[in-house]
């Protein structure tokens, strides 16, 4: 389906003014009838069953019907629901989230050897942080919101290859460097044995194994990937290639990506341009390259402007955004042939220069340079702020954090956009309504050029 910005002349409704005024007034149609789940709503219209998401052609479809997404990321989730005393904050924060329209949550489905850590050494599990992340999932259900998972971590943070590559010296292999958690087999045994174990958990309180479960959009192979030690990409890309196959091979139906930060790297050299900075072509990664593995369903993107261009907040940063957002759509349409999510984005309040109006005006830039592919049918599929905090958690704050009581600016362009993708994500299913003689401005909306 190809979304045009162009309405039936009968309510001679053009251009993006009128654009955004019919926004405006679906909007206040759909607040007006909306429940505790806020404006995502408008799906209980249709009555859909919580089907596995999947993909057709460049976009995300659910039952067959577009699906883009407005999401979020909070990473702990698993560790403060193995504690009774935080695991209420998982359900406030869902409950929140939804408040606003946000569908899709990305948190780690890792702790590696650390504190409260779910695989405290190779293949050995803590089954109370098992039961912690089978809350988590069933959690996110209630509030309609889907999981992207993360099978590990690049850095330290959760143990990662880091803890990977201890635990090998441990057992007497020679390691030199983080990086041979992407070469040493023995390693890639032991992320694979991880793989495993969480895609055929059976959920103590669903009952539904994890592979199994719609409610779970899609598996990560492994946060911000990066293989310092080898710029021209080969070990990284072999790691992909054999960690996306064997995920699908075990899990066919659900979604698998990356987890890169998008870096173009030396099979594009004339990409480079779009970098952030001369380093980002270095690190291991190979934006388009990473992105043609058998098994690979959607790209992946990070945007963080203020450390990797500058901590001192400048136009440069939403100038940065922008070019880099459209190059990476540009490429998923033209060379991959798949969506990509932005899926990590945010600015850091301890920035020099920071104030919450360029905050929202960062977030503006994500969800317009999204909305003008969306109407277009483009490869933009969605956005995932870094990242959304209940309140009380300021002790956890990075200095990303967006709390919804506190950020009532901040609030209200996420519902917004939320409220325009859940029209987006409605439109073909109003399979009947297409003629003429609307009865409502949510209608008097869909009213739109589509093929």
């Amino acid at each position: 389906m190809v979304v045009e910005n162009s309405i039936c002349t009968e309510f001679g409704v053009n251009g993006d003014d009128q654009f955004e005024s019919m926004v405006e007034e679906a909007e206040n149609h759909l607040y007006s009838s909306s429940t505790h789940h806020g404006v995502y709503d408008l799906e209980d219209m249709e009555d859909d069953a919580w089907e596995m998401v999947a993909k057709s052609g460049n976009q995300f479809v659910v039952n067959g019907q577009p699906f883009y997404v407005n999401g979020f990321n909070t990473y702990w989730l698993m560790v403060f629901a193995a504690d009774q005393s935080t695991r209420g904050k998982v359900s406030e924060l869902f409950q929140q989230a939804s408040s606003v329209g946000l569908t899709v949550c990305r948190t780690w489905a890792f702790n590696d050897g650390q504190w409260r850590a779910l695989q405290k050494s190779p293949s050995v599990y803590d089954e109370d942080v098992f039961k912690a992340l089978d809350f988590v999932v069933s959690e996110a259900k209630k509030y309609k919101i889907r999981l992207i998972l993360s099978l590990v971590n690049n850095w330290d943070a959760y143990g990662g290859k880091p803890q990977y590559v201890k635990w090998g010296k441990d057992a007497g292999l020679n390691l030199t460097s983080d990086d041979d958690f992407f070469t040493h087999s023995t390693l890639r045994s032991y992320y694979k044995a991880h793989v495993k174990t969480v895609l055929n958990r059976v959920n103590t309180l669903t009952n539904i194994t994890y592979k199994e479960d719609p409610t779970i959009f899609a598996w990560e192979l492994m946060n911000e990937p990066r293989c310092t030690s080898d710029p021209s990409g080969d070990k990284l890309q072999s790691w992909i290639q054999e960690m996306a196959v064997y995920v699908k091979s075990m899990d066919p139906k659900h979604l698998v990506e990356i987890g890169t930060e998008g870096f173009y790297g030396p099979s594009t050299p004339d990409k480079a341009q779009f970098n952030p900075n001369s380093y980002a072509t270095q690190v291991g990664t190979d934006f388009i390259r990473n992105h043609q593995v058998i098994g690979v369903d959607f790209a992946s993107v990070h945007i963080y402007a203020d450390s990797w261009i500058s901590q001192t907040i400048s136009d440069a940063h939403v100038q940065f955004t922008k070019s880099w957002m459209e190059a990476h759509i540009a490429d998923a349409e033209k060379y991959l042939g798949m969506p990509v999510l932005f899926a990590e984005f945010g600015v850091s309040s301890k920035d020099g220069g920071y104030n919450s109006s360029f905050r929202d005006s960062l977030i503006n830039t994500v969800y317009k340079t999204l909305l003008n592919s969306t109407k277009k049918g483009g490869s933009g599929a969605g956005s995932l702020l870094w990242q959304l905090f209940p309140d009380g958690t300021d002790y956890m704050d990075d200095g990303y954090a967006i709390v919804i009581s506190k950020s009532p600016s901040t609030s209200n362009i996420i519902s917004l956009h939320s409220t325009r993708l859940a029209i987006f994500n409605s439109m073909c299913s109003w399979k009947c309504r297409w003629g003429c003689k609307k009865k409502n401005p949510l209608e008097a909306f869909l009213y739109l050029d589509h093929l």
